[in-house]
């Protein structure tokens, strides 16, 4: 009995002890640096960030076809780098974009959206992301065509897990819906959002951000609905797109956040790409100014270990562009006709200048936006010259090399504009391949411009192993996953815009 009391005894001082310490036990354990949920603007940063070419993600597909379709970047080698140089589905770097923006950037987006579209206090973060998610969307059904639109990026939201596949039709109706209501709903009357990457907060930016896209959106359309093409580029011009390059969408980097393509480019591919013989040729037969910040040869250069900075020209006058259509082994029977020791003493792009490890990425620029307005009042669209949007757009193109450290005098800059005037004859032509120079290192737009306007007027690659039937590649395939995970919305796209392979052309890519 007396044990029993001790037992009973020694309980309640237990139970006393544990109760006493107890007091202040959560408060002690609490992490007060670790945060519990982040502000949607950061959220919002954080998408914009992935977008960056693709978060890393889709650098190696950009590089693999976006960049070879339009015959700007190429390389002779196959396995996982084989792509548009072959005109093969290479199904490792296909889903790319489709993987990082489902999974990342729209996730991140319809997160903000859910958080601030009920709150009067965020007005401005709520617009802002819906002007980069219809971005976002241009991209990926650009690239892949019929996507799932309405019901995307709901899985945490809305347990919806298999979303539907919308057609780029619909999308597209929606996008510009979208640019056109957050544009105007952005509004002054709020404190500036002072963490926005893009912007700083600056609200009559970002609607300046807001109508260019919907410029860009809206020219998509000139094949397959061009009224309301036309209606959109009005609204456009008339809420203000960008006025100056001091306007562009850009991602800065630094020695500790590098341009992802730089990084890419500087390690393990260093000697796998080179600038595509079409865009040197071209860019070398109009003395074009751009080629010397664009470019870099290491002359005389017989194997990688030789690309050194003793060999290193940027020098227009040595400039060689790698011819498409061959492989590394077949690439060996047109070094003596160009004049070079090996196929590591082609062109390559400029690691000092605009892929630098801190050099900037553009969205959208000025130069871009001045060459649609030329191509809109080309069709009598918009009033104003076409010639003078064309000079302006080509003008800031040029400015916009001071960007990367490397600035063409205004000699260089009075000197090629001076030579090239626009012909109407052939304005669509010159105002489109200049584009196609403005969006050098924009592989997403680069390769939508093209099929929308035909130009610049490249040729077929002629490689002899490839699976493309007609001249060029027109779009992405769906990804494999899509078959397990999604196969009845899946084949409902496919019955709907045609077989999934690189042929079939999306919505507006009309013949």
């Amino acid at each position: 009995m007396k044990r029993q009391k001790t037992y009973i005894l020694a309980l309640v001082l237990s139970l006393g002890l544990f109760t006493g310490c107890d007091d202040g036990f959560t408060e002690l354990n609490t992490n007060r640096v670790n945060p519990t949920s982040l502000a949607p603007s950061l959220v919002l940063n954080k998408a914009i960030i992935s977008t960056t070419y693709l978060d890393g993600f889709g650098t190696l597909g950009m590089l693999t076809y976006n960049f070879g379709i339009v015959q700007q970047i190429i390389t002779p080698y196959g396995s996982s780098l084989s792509g548009a140089n072959y005109d093969q589905i290479n199904n490792s770097n296909t889903p790319l974009v489709w993987t990082n923006f489902y999974r990342n950037v729209l996730k991140q987006l319809v997160a903000v959206l859910d958080q601030t579209k009920s709150d009067p206090l965020q007005v401005n973060t709520y617009n802002a992301a819906r002007i980069w998610k219809a971005y976002v969307f241009m991209i990926l059904s650009d690239t892949y065509g019929d996507v799932p639109y309405f019901e995307a990026g709901q899985g945490y939201t809305n347990e919806i897990i298999t979303p539907k596949y919308d057609a780029q039709q619909v999308i597209y109706k929606d996008i510009l819906k979208e640019l056109d209501e957050a544009s105007a709903a952005l509004t002054t009357t709020q404190a500036a959002v002072t963490t926005d990457i893009l912007y700083g907060g600056d609200v009559a930016k970002w609607k300046k951000l807001g109508y260019s896209f919907m410029l860009r959106a809206a020219m998509r359309l000139t094949k397959v609905d061009p009224a309301t093409a036309q209606a959109y580029v009005a609204k456009a011009v008339a809420g203000g797109v960008f006025q100056s390059n001091a306007d562009n969408s850009i991602i800065r980097h630094t020695a500790i956040y590098n341009n992802y393509i730089a990084n890419h480019l500087a390690a393990r591919e260093k000697t796998n790409f080179y600038l595509a013989a079409p865009f040197v040729n071209y860019l070398k037969d109009n003395n074009d100014p751009r080629l010397s910040v664009f470019a870099v040869r290491y002359v005389g250069a017989k194997g990688g270990q030789e690309q050194v900075a003793a060999r290193a020209s940027s020098d227009p006058k040595v400039q060689i562009g790698m011819p498409m259509g061959y492989n590394d082994v077949t690439i060996t029977s047109t070094l003596a006709q160009n004049g070079v020791a090996s196929l590591w003493d082609y062109s390559q792009v400029n690691l000092n200048t605009v892929l630098k490890l801190d050099a900037p990425e553009f969205h959208i620029t000025y130069a871009q936006v001045q060459l649609l307005l030329a191509e809109a009042a080309v069709r009598g669209w918009v009033t104003g010259s076409a010639a003078d949007y064309f000079g302006r757009g080509v003008r800031a193109n040029l400015e916009q090399m001071a960007s990367y450290g490397a600035a063409i005098p205004e000699a260089s800059i009075k000197a090629y504009l001076d030579a090239q005037p626009l012909d109407a004859s052939r304005a669509l032509e010159q105002i489109n391949t200049q584009y196609w120079v403005a969006t050098f290192l924009d592989g997403n737009e680069s390769f939508a411009n093209f099929r929308r306007s035909g130009f610049p007027a490249l040729k077929k690659n002629p490689y002899p192993g490839s699976e493309v039937k007609g001249d060029f590649i027109r779009r992405l395939p769906y990804p494999d996953s899509e078959i397990v995970v999604n196969s009845g919305n899946l084949n409902e796209a496919i019955t709907r815009q045609g077989p999934n392979n690189l042929d079939t052309r999306v919505w507006w890519d009309k013949k």
